[in-house]
């Protein structure tokens, strides 16, 4: 939520707990309105910062109590009324930081279920998500875009010889150069296993082909520090109008099974919406 309406929220609750001290001032004290203050307090909690849902509580807490002592409401001791804001203020305090921790709840349970928990990269659901939005955006403003299907050659090998914790620390660093050499904008995702794919926006094929080069040789290098018995097979396909996702990424998988076929550990482009194909780029 964009800063211009949280703060117009905040002045919304604002101009509420005035209303509702108006209202309690005028009806006088027969009449309660006190679940009203509540409100503008959790509205706040939720979208805004808690320390703005702390300040309405107080200014709730203090309005209710004018509105309580001008009413015409008569106590037997002045300590009272204090001691009704006190135990009233302690109540909005207790709503606002439990609204405010259910916000936080729901919203790291939102993003566990689109983080792949090995990788700490998109999943395979939350890839689709962004790129088919990208692809949205490219049918109203268009500009080619690419993506790479990254598959790890022999990667059954490291499971089997250097044990299962290895097989998670090599998709860990994969993951890793994906994100130090690739763009903000670029969106990267675990497809499942040792599949990985990179979705670039506004990128074409010869862009493409310096950072899918780049990629594979920054892979290629973590690789041979750490003595793993792998290589990557991967095939890029750079798309200049929108085109439906799913096919991008079967045809992407071609070309990345194709590339295997030919030997493994190597690159493969390919310009969709035309015949032309880029030459095999193989690197050992």
């Amino acid at each position: 939520m964009n800063k211009i309406l949280k703060q117009h929220i905040t002045l919304i609750g604002v101009l509420f707990v005035g209303f509702l001290g108006l209202l309690d001032h005028l009806t006088g004290y027969e009449m309660s309105f006190s679940i009203f203050y509540l409100l503008p307090i959790i509205g706040v909690s939720w979208f805004h910062r808690t320390s703005r849902a702390v300040i309405i509580s107080i200014l709730s807490t203090l309005t209710w109590l004018i509105a309580d002592v001008t009413s015409g409401n008569r106590y037997s001791n002045f300590i009272i009324p204090l001691w009704n804001a006190i135990m009233r203020l302690g109540f909005f305090f207790i709503i606002t930081f439990f609204v405010a921790n259910i916000k936080d709840l729901l919203e790291k349970e939102h993003l566990s279920a689109r983080i792949d928990f090995l990788t700490e990269v998109n999943n395979s659901r939350a890839f689709y998500e962004l790129a088919k939005t990208e692809i949205n955006r490219v049918s109203r403003f268009p500009s080619p875009f690419t993506i790479a299907y990254i598959d790890i050659d022999n990667f059954k090998k490291v499971n089997d010889i250097l044990g299962h914790n290895s097989g998670d620390e090599l998709l860990h660093s994969l993951a890793n150069n994906l994100k130090n050499n690739t763009r903000s904008i670029d969106i990267i995702g675990r497809l499942g296993g040792d599949e990985f794919a990179v979705f670039m926006p506004e990128t074409n094929e010869e862009q493409a082909k310096t950072a899918i080069n780049k990629i594979h040789k920054y892979l290629s290098e973590a690789v041979q520090s750490n003595k793993w018995p792998i290589s990557f097979s991967i095939g890029v396909i750079t798309c200049f109008r929108a085109c439906k996702l799913e096919e991008l990424i079967k045809e992407a998988d071609n070309l990345m099974y194709s590339v295997k076929k030919d030997g493994k550990n190597g690159i493969k482009y390919k310009i969709q919406n035309t015949s032309a194909t880029m030459p095999n780029s193989k690197q050992t």
